[in-house]
């Protein structure tokens, strides 16, 4: 798990001449991603020079990219690191990239699916989960409703209806 790549960011375009990059942020802010030394974008590893806020996106510079052309080729790749250099969580705080493949099973032990994707539309965390037969639900991950328990995700049946 340590060496499991977690996606902080995808590339949406250039910025300017100079080879910078405009993001679209999976991270709490350009501030988490200014933590970072280097990342990976595709199948190459640079080293991050700087972020900042911007307009709409937030804006990356990489020391091995230069200039526009170098910059939009980026254009569509995820910039991810390894799970490893995140920073260390509180009891109770999880990363999103923790959930996602955890079996979702009813109080008794019956399973109900596997968490697909985290969602946050603004009122906390929402669980995808995909049900047996791949129709999927999305559960509020609130506690009673769901709960994270050794490795998975205890839900109550009645919000997979």
């Amino acid at each position: 798990m340590a060496d499991q790549p977690v996606t902080l960011a995808a590339i949406i375009g250039a910025h300017g001449i100079g080879g910078e990059v405009r993001l679209k942020l999976f991270a709490e802010g350009p501030e988490s991603l200014a933590r970072h030394k280097t990342v990976h974008v595709g199948d190459r590893t640079l080293t991050l020079k700087s972020v900042k806020a911007g307009g709409g996106a937030p804006i990356a510079r990489f020391a091995e990219i230069t200039d526009r052309a170098a910059a939009e080729a980026l254009r569509g790749e995820l910039m991810t690191v390894h799970r490893s250099a995140l920073p260390p969580l509180e009891a109770g705080e999880y990363y999103h990239a923790d959930l996602i493949g955890l079996p979702c099973q009813d109080a008794e032990g019956h399973p109900l699916g596997t968490v697909v994707a985290v969602e946050n539309f603004g009122a906390g965390d929402i669980l995808e989960i995909e049900k047996p037969g791949g129709k999927t639900a999305m559960v509020p991950f609130r506690k009673g409703i769901a709960d994270l328990a050794e490795g998975r995700i205890i839900v109550d049946p009645e919000f997979l209806a």
